[in-house]
Parts: C-alpha cells; structure tokens; sequence
C-alpha cells in the first residue's frame, strides 16, 4: 500500500482536492474494520446500531479529514474514533434492549430435550454476558474481537491501536475476570 494508493496518500488527495474517489478508497478498505470495532464495542444483538455506528464515523471523517495530522497512522486514527464513537453510543443506549429482528424470533428452535438443561444453558449464557459486560469495556471489546468475531491478537492491536502484548494482557487479564465473576455465580467447576 505504498505510493500513491497509501492511506496517508488518499487522505492528503482528499484534503487537497475534496477527491471521491480518494475517500470512497479510504471507506472501501476500512468499512468493515470499522463495523467490527463498533459491533466489539456494542456487542451481540446490536449489529444495526453497529452499522449506523460506522456510517456516523465515515461522515464525521468527512467533515473533519483536515485535522488528521499525521502522527500516526491513518487506520489507527479512524479505528480511534470509531471506538470513541461507539462508547458514546453505547453509554446513551445502555438501557436499550438489543434488536433481533422478526427473522431471528421465528428461525430460533422451539425448547427440545430436557427443559432443565435449556433452562441451565440460558442461565449460564445469561450470566457469561453479564459476566462481559462488567469488564472494562477495552476488555469486552478484545473479548468480543477475539473470541466472538475470531481476531487474532495482533489484529486487534490494529483495530484498538494498542501494542500486541497490551491485547494479550488485556484477554488474559479478562479471563482471569470472567472466571472469577463466573465462579461467584457457581458457573465453574475447579
């Protein structure tokens, strides 16, 4: 990605020109990177807040591109206020029941076997995300990143803009923490 097609490069070709296509380049390769950082933030269930996230952060890279000074890389600046973004969502939906939509209600499997089993997964499902939600939330977001969307740990760093060993502490420091909280809720066997 060196030369002309860098991020840095498009970004500059934006500022200087108000250039679409250097933006629409700068959206195309980071778009997804950006929903996931939103979805880690939001977490499950909350997919369209999610995207609507990552659509407020592309329009105010829009209207603020002039200020991205260069100081560090492209990506990280963006993932930055991506994270920003979705915390402050986040903080003012927190009372907000996840969306599921209509499709997802009538595809769930009516309660086969035994009912106490069901009632037991749903119990300790319930108190796993409990379990998460209490962790600060860089921990839920490198959880989430890690274990529900399958990142590994130097991924991550790019996607929180923190170094790889930060990651790794952050994911063992969340264990340790989901094992206690879990243990507390007589969830773990040792």
């Amino acid at each position: 990605m060196g030369g002309d097609d860098s991020d840095e490069h498009l970004a500059a070709r934006f500022c200087q020109s108000e250039d679409a296509d250097a933006f629409g380049k700068l959206v195309a390769r980071h778009r997804d990177a950006v929903f996931r950082i939103a979805l880690s933030v939001m977490g499950p269930g909350y997919a369209g807040e999610a995207e609507e996230i990552a659509q407020e952060v592309f329009l105010r890279v829009h209207a603020s591109l002039q200020n991205f000074r260069g100081k560090a890389k492209f990506g990280s600046w963006l993932y930055r206020i991506a994270f920003n973004q979705a915390l402050n969502v986040k903080a003012r939906t927190r009372y907000k029941a996840p969306h599921l939509p209509y499709e997802t209600l009538a595809e769930r499997p009516a309660l086969e076997g035994n009912p106490v089993e069901s009632a037991l997964d749903r119990r300790r499902n319930q108190a796993i995300a409990e379990a998460i939600a209490g962790l600060p939330e860089v921990y839920q977001s490198a959880v989430r990143l890690h274990y529900w969307l399958g990142h590994t740990s130097a991924e991550i760093a790019t996607l929180l803009g923190v170094p790889e060993n930060s990651v790794k502490s952050y994911l063992r420091r969340a264990r340790i923490a989901l094992r206690a909280t879990l243990e507390s809720k007589g969830f773990c066997d040792e």
